[in-house]
């Protein structure tokens, strides 16, 4: 029976002390004293890299074969399958040749002096620049303007009567052909 002034139990009640939750290994099952003892480390494997392709010297050596359409050259690449070297490999021999005293990157800039800053001499030489050029400009354009002006003086200017003058239009040829409704028999 149901107790009264009570709510329901809905739950099962838990197995006894003997009663192991999860899967039981055999094998090896010391608990957290083994796990944090001996970690089964992977031992590495030796895996052979494989690089990829390295196109240019297959489209080189392509080329230098003969290969022109792109069957030949995807022939070329299955019978001529050539990777890229390891980078690394080619560091060993070559950092021991570099001198002691050589730094690398690119050199700095000059600084630029505050004082010409400040003066505003930049802006300065940049006008000057600016005037030369529109001087030049100027020169040019009144060079042009005189040779045209000669140009136009030397050749008359034509119109459509003086073009009509010279190339007459062809002469209509009149025709005698007739329908033979309006002739007379």
């Amino acid at each position: 029976q149901h107790e009264v002034g009570k709510p329901l139990r809905n739950c099962y009640s838990l197995p006894g002390l003997d009663f192991t939750y999860g899967m039981y290994v055999h094998k090896r099952d010391g608990g957290v004293a083994e796990a944090i003892g001996h970690w089964d480390a992977v031992k590495p494997r030796n895996i052979k890299k494989i690089m990829p392709r390295d196109f240019l010297t297959m489209n080189r050596g392509a080329v230098d074969a003969g290969c022109t359409t792109a069957r030949e050259f995807g022939l070329y690449y299955k019978f001529m399958d050539i990777r890229c070297k390891e980078e690394n490999r080619f560091l060993t021999g070559w950092v021991s040749k570099i001198p002691a005293d050589m730094t690398f990157g690119r050199p700095a800039r000059p600084s630029t002096p505050i004082y010409d800053i400040i003066q505003h001499r930049y802006k300065e030489m940049w006008m000057e620049r600016q005037r030369a050029r529109t001087k030049v400009q100027k020169i040019e354009k009144k060079k042009l303007a005189v040779v045209s002006l000669w140009f136009q003086l030397d050749q008359v200017r034509g119109n459509r009567t003086t073009y009509l003058r010279t190339h007459p239009p062809p002469a209509k040829e009149e025709s005698f052909w007739h329908p033979a409704r309006f002739e007379k028999v």
